[in-house]
């Protein structure tokens, strides 16, 4: 007895030893994070808040005066801060059509590639290839490619043909206009579709006190909405135009090309762990090849999808180095708010709108990373 009780405090002793050792391993990592990172944060949440521009910038000691949400105010409403707002929306558009293509090409690359039976290695290189270049090389030279007297455009005359005349990064026509004034109302709808589509989830899965949360949950967004537009609450007092610019197809061109190539790669990884077994069930029950893919295979990539959702959508909102690249950072059709950060924060000196730009932009991220994160934990714990 007495010897086991010998072993059990020993074993303690070790555990607690072992429990110290790696809280010393991570805590200067610990340390750097909390300085480096959420300190930096909070100093600029901190900066936003006051009116640290272009007068007191290169001060030596800047009279700063807090300003509160003005800034964030300003550049959701103010006349001068419009291309804040179409920034916003060509970041939208980004994000949507290189998701959207990373994931279809990825996904179409990667069952080709399943089936092949000779030279797999071959083209799986090739097409991961371009992720090994860094954003401002593809920007680079996608921009000669998307010249419009050269590049891509020359290419139908080579068999005859004449001349494109798509005008790539250089056009400045628009389509999918909205009016700026009521973006609150465009958010709410979108807001809503998601919590129906999420109230269905929970209906097919049997979940009817989740599903009834969001059932009220809709009813009162909706209730919001119809008395918004009834009393004519709107964001502006005057209408603003905005919209997708179609210079933004070359950029969606140049990053889906870069990226297209590791959904590729997850997509792959995630068709080599589905079991024969499932598809040859499928099979002896009568199921095609189409069937089979469409019923077996696409549903088992889900948490792959939505992973690659993540990772893709967090590129696409902080998008920076490849549009400079390609357009520069004065060319509003192309321009996202982490272009319009840089010119105002390095080249006007208005550090505090700057700061408001940078926390929206992390606002946005954590808008996608946060859930994501919260479900995996909840999964785990599952």
């Amino acid at each position: 007895m007495k010897a086991c009780q010998a072993i059990r405090t020993v074993r303690g002793m070790q555990s607690r030893r072992d429990q110290v050792a790696a809280i010393l391993i991570i805590l200067p990592s610990i340390v750097l994070l909390a300085i480096f990172v959420y300190g930096f944060i909070g100093q600029t949440l901190k900066v936003s808040l006051t009116d640290w521009g272009r007068e007191a910038a290169l001060a030596l000691r800047p009279e700063i005066r807090y300003v509160g949400l003005k800034n964030y105010h300003e550049l959701f409403t103010g006349f001068l801060n419009m291309r804040f707002r179409q920034d916003l929306a060509n970041m939208f558009f980004f994000t949507l059509a290189f998701v959207g293509l990373s994931l279809f090409v990825g996904l179409v690359l990667a069952t080709l590639i399943d089936q092949l039976a000779w030279g797999e290695t071959f083209f799986r290189t090739v097409f991961l290839y371009p992720m090994s270049l860094s954003l401002v090389v593809t920007g680079t030279v996608w921009r000669w490619l998307l010249q419009p007297r050269g590049g891509v455009n020359v290419l139908p005359t080579l068999v005859g043909l004449p001349a494109g005349k798509f005008l790539w990064l250089s056009s400045r026509e628009q389509s999918l206009v909205f009016d700026w004034s009521h973006i609150l109302y465009y958010i709410g709808i979108i807001v809503l579709v998601v919590i129906a589509f999420m109230a269905y989830g929970h209906y097919r899965r049997g979940e009817r006190r989740q599903f009834r949360t969001k059932v009220v949950i809709s009813g009162v967004l909706m209730g919001i909405l119809v008395i918004g537009v009834a009393g004519g609450i709107t964001l502006l007092d005057y209408p603003e135009e905005h919209g997708f610019n179609k210079a933004i197809w070359g950029v969606v061109a140049a990053a889906v090309w870069q990226m297209s190539g590791y959904t590729m790669a997850l997509y792959l990884a995630g068709l080599r762990t589905i079991s024969d077994e499932l598809r040859e069930a499928a099979r002896v029950d009568g199921a095609g090849k189409f069937q089979i893919y469409r019923y077996v295979d696409l549903p088992l990539l889900k948490p792959i999808t939505v992973s690659a959702v993540v990772i893709l959508g967090h590129i696409a909102l902080k998008i920076f180095d490849l549009i400079f690249a390609m357009a520069g950072p004065d060319h509003v059709p192309t321009s996202v708010p982490a272009i319009t950060m840089f010119l105002k924060t390095f080249r006007g000196n208005e550090l505090a709108v700057g700061s408001a730009i940078g926390i929206i932009l992390l606002i946005l991220v954590s808008l996608l990373i946060i859930p994501y994160l919260v479900n995996s934990f909840k999964t785990g714990e599952q």
